[in-house]
């Protein structure tokens, strides 16, 4: 698994929670979270965009096994894939955004290039 933070959290929990977060962030092109959760939504993100790109049949079922809503899964290869088709990697931005009131906790804004 890319980059492999713990996150305080088991590691059925952890998968969940990332997905859950990349399947958001793919639905509605961005999210506020901590910075080193933001970090490692990207590295997957990334990973189901450039899947995405190339239209087959394995990438499809790859992408489905990961991303928890089919509809998501859908514009990811029919809007997302098309859009990047000319780029290499890159498709997400980080944006820090300062403490969270309450832990003081260094968030960010994820979002799709």
């Amino acid at each position: 698994m890319p980059g492999s933070r713990k996150l305080g959290r088991t590691s059925d929990h952890r998968k969940a929670m990332l997905r859950a977060m990349v399947t958001f962030l793919l639905e509605n092109g961005k999210i506020e979270t901590t910075v080193t959760r933001a970090k490692e939504v990207r590295a997957m993100a990334e990973k189901m965009i450039t899947l995405s790109k190339d239209n087959t049949l394995h990438a499809k079922r790859q992408v489905l096994a990961y991303v928890t809503k089919e509809d998501v899964a859908k514009k990811l290869f029919d809007e997302i894939g098309p859009k990047y088709a000319d780029r290499n990697g890159g498709y997400t931005k980080i944006v820090k955004i300062g403490p969270r009131r309450g832990d003081a906790a260094e968030m960010a804004i994820i979002e799709l290039v």
